[in-house]
């Protein structure tokens, strides 16, 4: 007699996804825009005096949310200041914010990605950081503590669906 996934006539609970596997986000906003403008920075005026401070903290967040917790505050953090002395942190910025907009299908507006962070890399860091917010994200705990705090109010999120192959 095979088990079938039965003991004692009972199914298995189902594997718990891991952490990096959820989807993005519970607040689903209208996707294809931005809830805030790029300088709307004191829209959220702890956030804008952290960035101004310490932008590396806000990109260390940001990268840790936008990588659903693939890699750590503190990695990307550091990456981002090694960047900076080489004059190469904008790339870094507009990876993520690249990958943010991919998210939630928000255009790339109102410069390219790499001119957002070439220009003006704080506002467009406080942007990223306000979206994230404003989708139900605390990026200050971190994504695996957003994802146990969703599961702690019961939100649930949809299985993840890799995107079918186009011709």
């Amino acid at each position: 007699m095979s088990e079938n996934n039965h003991t004692n006539g009972h199914h298995a609970p189902p594997p718990e996804l891991p952490i990096s596997s959820y989807p993005p986000f519970p607040n689903q906003l209208p996707e294809g825009q931005w809830f805030t403008g790029l300088f709307a920075c004191l829209e959220d005026p702890s956030n804008c005096f952290a960035t101004a401070v310490c932008p590396c903290i806000t990109m260390g967040r940001i990268a840790n949310i936008v990588d659903r917790g693939t890699i750590s505050c503190l990695a990307a953090s550091v990456i981002y200041v090694a960047l900076v002395y080489a004059g190469c942190a904008p790339i870094f910025g507009c990876t993520y914010r690249t990958k943010l907009r991919g998210l939630f299908s928000l255009p790339e507006r109102p410069l390219p990605d790499g001119m957002d962070y070439c220009m003006c890399c704080f506002c467009a860091l406080c942007q990223d950081y306000r979206e994230l917010k404003n989708r139900g994200v605390d990026p200050s705990i971190g994504w695996k503590a957003n994802v146990e705090k969703w599961n702690e109010e019961g939100i649930t999120m949809p299985p993840v669906v890799a995107p079918a192959m186009t011709r």
